[in-house]
């Protein structure tokens, strides 16, 4: 073969090789869960969010960098390998505000928002997020109770460290954003310490539950007695008024009386002496009496039905009752 034909087939090698190159690096294809950066000699040039297939430059002129969209999940103070559960109790040991020692984990959920910064603005994110999420989570329990880290504070203490987290993030500047926070568990480092401290709570819970019982107790008995002095206003506004007719009644008599009495003094005297009698005496027979001839003729006020109209008896036999 002659010199001429070998830097031909040379040649023709080389540039299929080429355009094989140039093909197979001018093309690339993101997926919906992906994203990526396409770098022009080493600087970052485009971000790429549509999913679908992308013409750049071959390289080495152009390459490209993809990442996933996906959400990640850190957990902080145990792993899981080979789905089981390995417990690092060093990293989850922590001191209180109250100067307790508690063992606090969580996950933080998170996700890449800025593969630049993701990329190129530091060297190992993940490492970053790791021990922010261990500052920020040490700086909360250690300004917080025990009791709120144990029992109803813990929705507090996971707001207050994603905010914390977030802030720190957005300031290292890693493409990385907080979706959430999610403590697992904290509980005390021993037996002895977490059975004394489960006795403080059910003695807790015991206070809150007689304090109920005394309150719901008071509230009933307050409710019996508001019932009995409405009650019992409401039979004296009846009195009053009662009393308040029945004084105008006798004033209406009294007047009624009066003015009689002024008309007939007599009558009106011995009326009243009589009636008085009928009230004093309730069983007291009363007769009237009249002088005539040898016989005294009396008239009993009474029902008719008990008693006779007239009665005739020897005179100097008058009888009263």
């Amino acid at each position: 073969m002659s010199q001429r034909k070998i830097v031909v087939l040379s040649g023709s090698i080389v540039l299929f090789l080429l355009l094989g190159v140039i093909l197979v690096t001018s093309w690339y294809t993101v997926d919906e869960s992906e994203q990526a950066v396409i770098m022009t000699f080493g600087k970052v040039d485009e971000e790429i969010s549509e999913a679908g297939l992308h013409f750049k430059l071959p390289w080495p002129i152009q390459q490209v960098d993809i990442l996933p969209r996906e959400t990640f999940s850190l957990t902080f103070g145990y792993d899981e390998e080979d789905g089981e559960i390995v417990d690092y109790p060093e990293e989850t040991k922590m001191v209180t505000g109250d100067e307790n020692i508690v063992l606090a984990d969580l996950v933080v959920q998170w996700r890449i928002t800025n593969p630049k910064q993701f990329l190129y603005y530091s060297d190992e994110p993940k490492e970053i997020l790791y021990n922010a999420t261990s500052a920020s989570l040490r700086g909360v329990i250690g300004s917080s109770e025990i009791d709120e880290a144990l029992t109803s504070g813990k929705a507090e203490i996971e707001g207050n460290v994603r905010d914390i987290l977030t802030k720190l993030i957005d300031r290292y500047e890693i493409g990385i954003s907080i979706l959430d926070v999610k403590l697992q568990d904290v509980e005390l480092p021993n037996d002895e310490v977490r059975k004394a401290f489960t006795n403080v709570v059910d003695a807790r819970e015991q206070k809150e539950t007689t304090i109920y019982g005394a309150r719901k107790y008071k509230n009933q008995e307050l409710s019996v007695v508001e019932g009995q002095k409405d009650a019992r206003i409401s039979r004296a506004e009846g009195d009053k008024a009662q009393r308040i007719e029945q004084a105008r009644g006798d004033v209406a008599t009294f007047n009624a009386l009066y003015n009689e009495f002024k008309d007939n003094p007599d009558i009106t005297r011995q009326r009243l002496v009589l009636e008085t009698l009928e009230e004093v005496l309730p069983d007291t027979k009363i007769y009237i009496t009249d002088e005539g001839g040898d016989t005294v003729k009396y008239l009993p006020i009474q029902p008719a039905k008990e008693n006779k109209t007239t009665t005739e008896k020897p005179k100097g036999s008058e009888t009263n009752e």
